[in-house]
């Protein structure tokens, strides 16, 4: 399309003898299309004519080719002399403001092209007015030890451009809203007074070069309020003054307005770095729907100020603040960025158009509800262009009467004005149905608890109100809202009353309960979820108590999704971690990520999405995910102070359940670590370290990795006793050590622990192949050390039983790992059988199918020993999901109860125990029967 053809998009005039007399006065050469589009623009806007007729000459060259006008005015700007700084910036702006308008209306500029046009120019005059205010101050000194040469980056001073200029996304008459701030890093502390006092005498001059209305006009208008606490602060703070206001202090709406919040004059990489530190009070690192709440009530002030209650009216509705306007989807799309973007980076843009595209594409918002508000996002604020074209008057009410709305439509291009007021209204229709129940969805209003909540109900309740989760006013009101739900759904568990006592457990556990209550408020869905739990698996509620953050996954991701596997576990927790430069945070971040999936295995497991095998599987996926990203970083941190892993490096080997992947949701982790020094003396770094030492430290410092307690909790109790020499020995051992050990002085029991054994993960330049060697080893070793020794591997075996049997005897009817023919006594028996046959392989029933390859047990004995291990399994996984300790059917209750009895395929919990003795029964018989046989 051409720029003629363009121009005839230009609306029809509103008064075209006005606008025929004013493009004749001004503009006599015009002719054709280009007159006619100058003529509507002239009679529709008396502004723009006003425009026209100071800069009538320039705009007749400028319309030959727009761009290259605009960028002639930006490449001027800075070229102003000080002592013309305000004439010649306000004709800067009046030849913007002219051509932007008319690039506008003709088409030239689309919507996004005019609000980056007009906030390329702010940035560009408040940097010639700051830098003509701020030179003098370093000519005379003022701005201690900076100088003239310090003026380009402003000597460490930055303006944030917040709101719209921050968005590049200014109207045709916006305030520019401005966040002043200096790095006082930069000075001496007797120095900081006369620093700060200089800064603010440069903005308030700079201010005043913008804003002052002259002969010319003015600028811009410029407002300072959005500071930390305006009515006490100076005009320009210190960013650690500012930094210290918004962790102790700063407000949900403080956190919205930097969402856009962009260093745009001054010192840029210190603005940049001031909003990196201000990162944690931005973006929550949980999901914060509490935020809904908080830019809900703010509507409603602002609303109740402006006097813009009640029903929609296009006379004189304000198409920013009223309803359906502007602003809402303006919160709408910013509410959700702070609910979400703690989680996910991709969140934090600064454009309305762009936040929802990209809530959509992360499934935050629907793709049709995006694009609905985005299209009439850029209708509504076309309209308010037009609506400040008229008169430049800093306003966003419609007209009052027909003629302003015929001016309007003129300038939308609109002949039909009352088709046209019929799809504005429909418009901000659509935009308050789509936002209005995002921010105050329906609620229940109180009610009493339903009959299906048993009569102790009340007494329950009564002791909620001394919870630490509810003794703030707004955490009762959100809480008040939520209750009859919650009792409501309660009362339709299996045992009613079994539920409430476990729900009186987990919000006693709760340390707060504001940002919690909100997210059930948000998603009512989650309240299904709570109530299941704390009807089925009371250790499970204990723990999501001590841990509520972990039901932002199940908002936040696929967690229904099937289980992603180890390798894509391990990119994920990669990619959470990568940003984080502290090694704390990236311990801190990987426990939060571990309790999220973790807490997910348990409760597919719960509803019966996965078995107790499969749960066993993705526990111990998720250990090894863990300990193999986080053990090249544990290196790295040692590195910094002792140089890289001297020698081949050193390995991580799963021990135990963790080798043969059969963790439950409490498992400890048995592991040991060799390491190869390969002959190097000691470690090149600014503290060397020989090998021995600098891995000893390694090991503890991978240990304290996982078990310290951090704000997050812990990961996981490391447990290093079969290590050689037990407790007594290092805790790594050189490969040389480990190798010679094995093969002359290992006991059988080590023989048979290393049948488990699995490399979980390598830190060193060649830690892989030290894996290769280790697992070669461990494989010839098996071959070497097992098969013709049945009757002394016999005797140490039975000798081990007896030990366990003395130190701890079977004495609970659920009892599923201790005692004879259970858990442990059959894996005994597979890894000697493994052993004897020279198998590699560290699941147990892989040992027993081994053991019968190799003649050592017969099919029927390992069918008894199979089928006991599967339902022992099924036990000890599920049980460790209700309990901490032993099982009490009681204790677990009717919820318990059910879920166990899902998972074993029993009718009842007499059945359970019964089937399970009798099959402790016939294992131990197997296995007495197999070790005398084997002792010939």
């Amino acid at each position: 399309m051409t720029f003629e053809t363009r121009m005839t998009r230009l609306p029809l005039p509103f008064d075209p003898e006005r606008g025929a007399a004013a493009v004749a006065a001004h503009c006599p050469e015009a002719t054709g299309a280009l007159r006619d589009a100058l003529v509507g623009m002239a009679g529709s806007s008396p502004y723009l004519e006003g425009l026209l007729a100071k800069e009538a000459a320039w705009f007749a060259a400028a319309l030959e080719d727009p761009e290259a006008a605009f960028a002639q005015i930006l490449a001027e700007v800075p070229e102003i002399a000080p002592d013309q700084i305000k004439p010649g910036l306000r004709v800067a702006k009046r030849r913007v403001a002219l051509l932007a308008g008319f690039a506008d209306l003709a088409g030239v500029w689309p919507l996004e092209a005019v609000t980056e046009n007009l906030t390329l120019f702010a940035d560009a005059t408040m940097g010639a007015a700051l830098r003509a205010a701020l030179a003098p101050e370093l000519r005379r000194g003022k701005v201690p030890g900076q100088g003239e040469a310090d003026l380009p980056e402003a000597a460490g001073m930055v303006m944030l451009a917040m709101g719209k200029m921050g968005a590049f996304e200014l109207n045709y008459s916006s305030d520019i809203d401005l966040i002043c701030l200096f790095d006082q890093d930069r000075f001496a502390p007797d120095a900081f007074g006369e620093a700060r006092a200089a800064f603010v005498r440069a903005t308030r001059k700079a201010v005043g070069i913008m804003s002052d209305p002259t002969g010319d006009g003015y600028v811009f208008r410029t407002d300072l309020r959005l500071r930390p606490d305006p009515s006490v602060t100076p005009v320009c703070i210190a960013m650690e003054a500012a930094e210290r206001y918004y962790e102790s202090l700063g407000r949900t709406w403080e956190r919205a307005a930097h969402i856009k919040a962009r260093p745009a004059v001054g010192d840029l990489e210190a603005g940049a770095g001031y909003l990196a530190r201000l990162t944690p009070f931005i973006w929550r690192k949980h999901l914060d729907f509490a935020a809904i709440e908080d830019a809900h009530d703010m509507r409603l002030r602002i609303r109740a100020h402006k006097g813009l209650h009640g029903p929609v009216s296009l006379p004189g509705h304000d198409m920013k603040l009223g309803k359906g306007g502007i602003r809402d989807i303006e919160f709408f799309t910013q509410t959700r960025q702070i609910i979400s973007g703690g989680r996910d980076p991709d969140l934090r843009v600064r454009g309305t158009v762009a936040g929802l595209t990209v809530l959509a594409e992360k499934g935050w918002v629907r793709p049709e509800d995006a694009a609905v508000l985005s299209d009439h996002y850029r209708a509504h604020r076309e309209v308010e262009h037009r609506v400040q074209m008229i008169a430049d008057a800093q306003t966003h009410a419609l007209p009052k009467d027909d003629d302003g709305f015929r001016r309007l439509a003129c300038l939308m291009g609109e002949a039909d004005v009352a088709g046209w007021r019929r799809q504005l209204k429909d418009r901000l229709a659509e935009v308050a149905a789509l936002t209005e129940p995002f921010f105050a969805p329906e609620r229940s209003a109180s009610s009493p608890p339903p009959e299906a909540v048993p009569e102790g109900a009340a007494e329950v309740m009564e002791r909620w109100r001394s919870y630490p989760a509810l003794r703030s006013t707004r955490a009762l009101e959100i809480f008040g809202r939520l209750r009859p739900e919650i009792l409501s759904r309660l009362g339709r568990a299996a045992r009613p009353d079994e539920a409430l006592l476990n729900f009186d457990s987990f919000i006693k556990g709760l340390p707060a309960g504001v940002q919690l209550f909100s997210l059930f408020e948000a998603n009512p869905s989650l309240i299904d979820l709570i109530v299941d739990i704390c009807a089925t698996a009371p250790l499970l509620s204990r723990y999501l108590a001590a841990n509520s953050g972990v039901l932002d996954a199940v908002i936040g991701g696929p967690f229904f999704a099937d289980w992603p596997g180890e390798a894509a576990l391990a990119a994920e927790l990669e990619a959470r971690l990568a940003p984080l430069d502290d090694y704390e945070h990236q311990l801190d971040a990987a426990r939060r990520w571990q309790k999220e999936w973790h807490f997910r295995v348990g409760v597919h497991h719960l509803r019966g999405l996965v078995d107790a095998q499969v749960a066993a599987e993705q526990y111990t996926d998720l250990a090894e995910t863990v300990v193999s990203v986080l053990w090249p970083r544990v290196a790295a941190e040692l590195s910094r102070r002792h140089g890289p892993p001297p020698g081949r490096g050193a390995v991580f080997v799963g021990m135990g359940s963790l080798g043969a992947r059969t963790l439950t949701a409490q498992s400890d982790l048995d592991a040991i670590v060799v390491y190869d020094g390969a002959g190097v003396e000691a470690s090149e770094g600014r503290r060397p370290l020989a090998p021995g030492p600098y891995y000893a430290k390694l090991t503890k410092a991978m240990i304290t990795a996982l078990t310290a307690p951090m704000a997050e909790g812990r990961l996981y109790e490391i447990d290093m006793r079969l290590r050689p020499s037990g407790r007594q020995g290092p805790v790594a051992t050189s490969w040389s050590a480990f190798q010679s050990y094995q093969e002359s002085d290992a006991w059988t029991w080590e023989h048979l622990a290393l049948t488990r054994a699995r490399v979980i993960g390598g830190a060193g330049p060649e830690s892989g192949a030290l894996a290769e060697d280790l697992e070669a080893f461990r494989c010839a070793l098996l071959r070497s050390k097992g098969p013709g020794r049945q009757a002394e591997v016999a005797r140490d075996v039975a000798d081990m039983r007896a030990r366990l049997e003395a130190a701890k005897p079977a004495e609970r009817p659920f009892e599923a790992k201790q005692g004879p023919g259970r858990l442990q006594d059959i894996e005994l028996l597979g890894q000697a059988a493994a052993l004897l046959s020279g198998a590699e392989c560290a699941d147990t029933r892989l040992q027993l199918a081994a053991g019968v390859a190799a003649g050592c047990l017969g099919p029927e004995e390992a069918a008894v020993l199979t089928g006991q291990l599967a339902l022992l399994r099924q036990v000890q996984t599920s049980v460790r999901l209700l309990t901490d300790g032993a099982l009490d059917p009681d204790a677990v209750g009717a919820g318990g109860q059910a879920f166990l009895l899902r998972q074993t395929g029993r009718a009842d919990m007499e059945t359970l125990r019964a089937d399970m003795a009798t099959g402790a029964d016939a294992a131990a018989e197997v296995i007495v029967a197999v070790l005398a046989r084997w002792q010939g």
